[in-house]
C-alpha cells in the first residue's frame, strides 16, 4: 500500500511537506524492504537492452528493491536517496549509495546510461527532476520511471474503502473509491509533462507490466505501515486501521490476490542535450 502525492481531487501538498513524508521512510526500513513487492523481471530486462550500457543511477534508490534486480543482470548501480536509514539498508545488500537529495545531489562528471527511480519519482520535482537526470546522462541514455500499481479484488477494495472513510482523517483520500490506475494517472502525466518541459528528452513512452502477488492478512498488515506518511498518524488511529484491516480480509478467507500493474515513463535523452552540453 503506497501514499502519493494528493492529485487533483485533494489540496496540494506544500514541497515542504512532501520533502517530510520522501524522508519518513526510514522509520521503517527493514519492514520496508521485507514487506516492498518487487518488479516484474520483463520490465527490468526491457529497461536494459533498451539502455546503450549497463551504468544505472537509481533515484530514490531506497533499501534498493529494483537496484538489486539490476546488479543481479550484470548492471553496475549508484543509488541516491534523501534517508540515510534506508541507505544502510541498501548498501547491507552490496548497493553502493550516495545520501542526498537529487536535485542537489553532486554527480561529479559521471555518467550514467540510464537514470531509473522506482516508487520516489513523485517525490521529485518532475522538470528540476527530468533536467537534472539529462545531465548526467551519457547520449542516448534512458530515463526510466516506475511506479507499482495495486489494485485489490473487488470486495477487498471496498472493505479498504469502509475502513479508510471510518478510521483516516478525512484530509486522507480515499484511494479505494476508484481504480487505483486512475488515482495515479495525475502522477504519471506531471512526470511525462516535466521531461516534455526540460526539453532534453525525446517524447515520453509508457511502458505497462501486469502481474500478481498474493497475499495473507499477516504479509499486508506488515507492508501497511509502509506507507508514505503512515508513521504520522497518531498511534490510536494506526492501531485502529491495522485492526479493521486484519479483521476484514480474515472475515473475506485471510488471503487474496492483488493485481499489480507496473508502469515505467520513459523516455531518451536527445542529441540536441549533448551538443548542448558539449558546448558549455
Amino acid at each position: 500500500m503506497v501514499t502519493i502525492p494528493p492529485s487533483g481531487d485533494a489540496p496540494a501538498a506544500s514541497d515542504r511537506e512532501l520533502r517530510q513524508v520522501a524522508a519518513s521512510f526510514g522509520a521503517e526500513a527493514d519492514r520496508y524492504d521485507r514487506s516492498r513487492p518487487s518488479y516484474p523481471a520483463p520490465m527490468v530486462e526491457a529497461i536494459i537492452e533498451a539502455a546503450p550500457g549497463p551504468s544505472v543511477l537509481d533515484v530514490g534508490v531506497g533499501t534498493g528493491i529494483a537496484a538489486r534486480l539490476f546488479t543481479e543482470r550484470g548492471c553496475k548501480v549508484l543509488g541516491v536517496d534523501i534517508d540515510e536509514r534506508m541507505a544502510e539498508v541498501a548498501r547491507r545488500h552490496g548497493i553502493e549509495v550516495e545520501v542526498a537529495r537529487f536535485e542537489e545531489w553532486e554527480a561529479k562528471s559521471r555518467k550514467f546510461d540510464v537514470v531509473v527511480s522506482a516508487q520516489t519519482w513523485h517525490w521529485i520535482d518532475p522538470e528540476a527532476g527530468a533536467a537534472r537526470a539529462a545531465e548526467v546522462l551519457g547520449a542516448e541514455g534512458r530515463l526510466a520511471l516506475c511506479w507499482n500499481v495495486f489494485q485489490p479484488p473487488p470486495e477487498i477494495a471496498a472493505a479498504f474503502s469502509e475502513i479508510a472513510r471510518g478510521v483516516l482523517p478525512a484530509a486522507v483520500p480515499d484511494f479505494w473509491a476508484r481504480p487505483l490506475l486512475q488515482t495515479y494517472e495525475p502522477v504519471f502525466a506531471g512526470s511525462e509533462n516535466g521531461v516534455r518541459a526540460s526539453g532534453a528528452f525525446t517524447e515520453p513512452e509508457r511502458w505497462l507490466y501486469e502481474w500478481e502477488r498474493p497475499y495473507t492478512t499477516a504479509e499486508l498488515l506488515d507492508q501497511v505501515p509502509t506507507a508514505g506518511g503512515f508513521n504520522r498518524l497518531p498511534s490510536e488511529q494506526v492501531e485502529r486501521f491495522l485492526t479493521a484491516t486484519g479483521e476484514a480480509i480474515d472475515a473475506l478467507g485471510g488471503k487474496f490476490t492483488m493485481a499489480y500493474t507496473t508502469v515505467v515513463v520513459t523516455a531518451v535523452r536527445t542529441e540536441r542535450q549533448e551538443r548542448l552540453q558539449l558546448a558549455q
